[in-house]
């Protein structure tokens, strides 16, 4: 669990659970709440994955970045002990989670909040995952300006270069959780959310399985914000900003390329589409994903269903796409190059 203030604990109710952290919410608090993007916490997310075991789709990502991010705190001692100080097993120090006031912030508004804390606040935060500090962090000051250096380093080597890419993922994802959410209720959102993430009825939604205070988020506003990151985390800004970051849907995050051979066949967007159509997509999702527009894709979709490679059926107000037996076999083995030696 993770959450803004060292030392200040939230509003809380009485109640228990076993090992299982809660928010207590209100008709006004859902009726309210809303999904969206986080460039801080896209770049924490990136910042715990380079320092983590990653699942199979950010190995590629990883790989790419990992060496440069090793020299960068080689050559930089005071960062790899913050980060070293920053992250625990169920908690990251609460200057790195701040949840964005507003949509659409830059990564440097974002940082405000961060480079305005003097060095004890920094202290405070990082005395609540690690106790004692390390003599660095006790004699050194300018703390907050060297955290967001830190994280502007992420950001420009490892997120930026690929960004608007990201954010169509991000918003893809966010396009299907609020479709579910029309459809399922919240019930049906939040259980894909996380493993560990469920509706419990009477105003209930289990966020984690740590053994944490009832949190008591009723008449408070309340962010899920979708990010390239491997569980969900909790934050906040006191005393009225609550946020859950969850893991973007891995057909997603993937983002898997068609084979050459395949794009040769089908000509590379309807290529994408096919491969991306693993599992039921939807018009709206493969706008989002690929960029391209909704006329194209419907186009594109219309011309891949007609030649038997995608099945379709209506839910709810959409109508999803997936990959049909055929479909799956030509992006599983897709047709030879001709100019290629048998």
């Amino acid at each position: 669990m993770e959450n803004r203030r060292a030392g200040a604990v939230p509003p809380t109710v009485s109640g228990g659970g076993e090992t299982l952290s809660e928010f207590l919410v209100d008709a006004d608090t859902l009726a309210n709440a809303r999904f969206g993007t986080s460039q801080l916490t896209e770049t924490v997310s990136a910042l715990k994955l380079l320092r983590t075991p990653v699942e199979p789709w950010y190995r590629p990502w990883k790989d790419a970045h990992v060496g440069a991010y090793q020299a960068v705190l080689d050559a930089n001692p005071l960062w790899a002990t913050l980060i070293d100080s920053s992250f625990g097993v169920s908690w990251a120090a609460d200057f790195l989670t701040v949840p964005p006031l507003e949509p659409d912030l830059t990564l440097e508004e974002e940082l405000a909040y961060l480079t305005s804390l003097d060095d004890e606040q920094i202290r405070a935060d990082l005395r609540v995952v690690r106790t004692p500090l390390p003599a660095v962090i006790c004699e050194t000051s300018g703390l907050a300006d060297a955290a967001a250096d830190l994280l502007r380093w992420v950001w420009k080597e490892t997120v930026e270069p690929d960004w608007p890419r990201r954010l169509r993922v991000l918003q893809a994802d966010v396009v299907s959780r609020t479709s579910r959410l029309s459809e399922q209720g919240w019930s049906g959102v939040l259980r894909g959310l996380g493993p560990d993430v469920r509706w419990l009825g009477d105003g209930r939604i289990q966020v984690n399985r740590w053994d944490y205070p009832v949190t008591d988020v009723r008449g408070r506003d309340l962010m899920f914000i979708a990010a390239h990151t491997q569980r969900v985390n909790v934050s906040w800004r006191l005393p009225d900003r609550f946020a859950l970051t969850y893991p973007v849907t891995g057909i997603f995050a993937a983002a898997e390329e068609p084979a050459e051979p395949l794009v040769q066949l089908l000509g590379r967007n309807r290529a994408r589409i096919l491969v991306e159509a693993a599992s039921p997509v939807s018009t709206t999702l493969l706008v989002a994903t690929t960029g391209l527009s909704l006329a194209t894709i419907s186009d594109h979709l219309r011309v891949l269903a007609d030649a038997g490679l995608l099945e379709r059926r209506r839910s709810g107000r959409s109508v999803l796409y997936w990959q049909s037996d055929t479909g799956r076999r030509v992006v599983r083995r897709p047709v030879p190059n001709p100019s290629e030696p048998g």
